[in-house]
């Protein structure tokens, strides 16, 4: 969305020379442009009479000299505008979500405006991403404002599980203790289930503390702890409110305006705006274009007074037609997800839906949980959730940052969510805190444009394998996917570097873009060698090869949209090489 509307008035209602500062630069400007133009007329006359064409000499000449005159001063006025902006006073008026200002570029100038309302940052959002924001850049000295539309604790059904490599972020975010006193459960890998066979994939954590794994929990609790840390700070500030749209001024942001609980409307002013507003962000439209796509939704249910057929595991069924999951949220409880295709799902009202899960999905679900999962869709709190996918094209706009889900998101099949939101907040700090003056605007564009690079390799690789995975993961009609299902599973199976090395990526604690390429392909070549044993027959190898060109057609449209180069060449950016110093060890 264009955040500077077009002009529609005419030349001369966009040059006041009596009001206008620059009166006398405009008039010598236009005077010797007309000049010019007069010239060109004259020149146009003369050629047009040598070709003894018929026309009136005065019509020509108004025509063309005005047509002229016209076109250059638009120009010449476009240029100037660029250069005299900072001097110009345009009225507030609100358009598309935009609270529109006057231009202050100089610190001085921005201080001497927005002095009454003084913070570094403004953060959108109190969820993961803003929560752990606030304190990364409260530890480092920076004034921050928190905007939360509901700062009780939320009520969640994903968001639960977090990665190795989301749990070594909050390490180095300092909030690793977030994780304790709201009975969280360790997890130690996957366990994965198909036509009544199972494995176990089991995270590679012998090189780290032992204290470090995956971690899962009730996301609210998880929230809470965090707001409560970042609150804890005397440089940070958490206001409830519900962000109605962002204060410009002339394409740079300088802050947002709210309306409390209460139903007042205020304003907040801060050089940066970071809006982590979640997946149904109402701010994302102002800064970017989303291509939000939703494959499927969770409906999610607590499983009570049952156990895991492997403790400290998270479970997936490769059921049909889509994953099942459960992993424990507590001492007591095991979340169930079930993945439905599309967004057309059974009516809960009408009891549609506890049909569906009684008849279609408990049958899939292991007998150790049978029982336990039937009671749960009796109970009938039953909650849906739709699963997105949106891509995280650079969007460069003075002033405001997109962070969290409403930025990037990806299928919350493998867990990854929290582990790239966390890894862009320590990005995000590890550069603003190099910077001692936030008002500078342009310095601070140019500076953040390394940010979309650098958490790339980490973001891709997640955003990635959850997509690939999960289409890999979904039943098909199709013999060729069927039997890279297969193929995946085994694979998965064999153990040594065909299971730890998909699991490191999995976990995060190995985000390597090539890596998961190479993992890929292996299973895709696998089930092709599976098919042309002992003897290949023209149909098996038909159904190969077009095995190798789905898992083609799953992988390279996903990280066309994460962007090949940025995704495997991020050195060959320029903005990478803006990335702060290294630290001397």
């Amino acid at each position: 969305m264009a955040l500077i509307k077009p002009a529609t008035c005419s030349i001369v209602s966009l040059l006041p020379f009596h009001r206008h500062p620059t009166h006398k630069y405009f008039k010598t400007i236009f005077t010797v442009t007309a000049h010019r133009s007069t010239k060109h007329s004259l020149t146009v006359f003369t050629s047009e009479k040598q070709q003894n064409m018929e026309s009136t000499i005065d019509n020509s000449y108004i025509i063309v000299g005005t047509f002229s005159v016209s076109l250059l001063g638009f120009l010449v006025l476009s240029v100037l505008r660029r250069r005299t902006s900072n001097s110009v006073i345009h009225s507030r008026k609100i358009v598309s979500g935009v609270v529109r200002n006057r231009t202050y570029s100089t610190p001085g100038e921005f201080r001497r405006r927005f002095g009454s309302a003084d913070a570094d940052v403004i953060i959108v959002g109190a969820g993961i991403a803003g929560a752990a924001l606030a304190y990364a850049l409260g530890k480092e000295g920076c004034k921050i404002r928190v905007i939360e539309r509901d700062l009780t604790e939320p009520d969640r059904i994903v968001g639960e599980l977090l990665q190795p490599g989301g749990y070594l972020k909050l390490i180095e975010l300092g909030l690793e203790d977030c994780v304790e006193d709201i009975d969280s459960q360790r997890v130690l890998g996957y366990a994965l289930f198909k036509d009544g066979k199972s494995t176990k994939l089991s995270y590679s954590l012998e090189k780290f503390h032992s204290k470090v794994s995956g971690r899962s929990f009730h996301n609210g609790r998880f929230i809470r702890r965090m707001r409560e840390k970042a609150a804890a700070l005397p440089n940070v500030e958490l206001t409830q409110g519900t962000v109605t749209s962002l204060v410009e001024d002339e394409g740079i942001i300088r802050g947002v305006q709210y309306k409390t609980k209460s139903g007042e409307v205020m304003q907040a002013f801060a050089p940066l705006t970071v809006v982590c507003d979640g997946c149904f962000s109402n701010l994302r439209r102002s800064l970017c274009k989303p291509q939000v796509d939703v494959p499927s939704c969770f409906v999610g249910l607590v499983l009570e007074n049952c156990e895991l057929p492997y403790p400290n595991h998270g479970h997936v069924i490769l059921a049909d037609p889509s994953p099942i999951l459960f992993y424990p949220i507590s001492s007591s409880e095991i979340r169930c997800l079930v993945d439905i295709p599309g967004q057309k799902l059974p009516s809960l009202r009408n009891g549609d839906m506890a049909k569906y899960l009684k008849s279609i999905v408990a049958p899939q679900v292991p007998r150790e949980l049978h029982d336990a999962f039937i009671d749960s869709v009796d109970s009938g709190n039953i909650k849906i959730m739709p699963n997105s996918n949106m891509p995280a094209p650079p969007v460069r706009t003075p002033g405001a940052l997109l962070l969290g889900d409403a930025f990037n998101m990806r299928h919350p099949l493998t867990g990854g969510g929290m582990t790239v939101a966390l890894s862009d907040v320590v990005v995000l700090r590890d550069h603003l805190k190099t910077l001692r003056d936030f008002t500078d605007t342009n310095l601070l564009t140019k500076y953040l444009e390394s940010f979309y690079t650098l958490r790339k390799p980490v973001a891709s690789t997640i955003n990635t394998l959850a997509g690939a995975l999960y289409k890999v993961f979904c039943a098909s009609p199709d013999q060729a996917m069927k039997e890279m299902r297969d193929a995946c599973f085994d694979y998965l199976s064999l153990g040594g570097g065909c299971s730890s090395g998909p699991v490191g990526l999995l976990s995060g604690l190995n985000p390597s873009p090539v890596w998961l390429v190479l993992h890929f392909f292996a299973v895709a070549v696998y089930g092709f060698g599976r098919l042309l044993l002992p003897l290949p027959t023209p149909k098996r190898l038909w159904i190969a090869v077009r095995l190798i060109l789905g898992a083609a057609g799953i992988i390279f449209p996903i990280i066309k949209a994460e962007g090949v180069r940025q995704m495997f060449f991020p050195a060959s950016v320029l903005a990478y090489h803006r990335a702060p110093p290294k630290k001397v060890v």
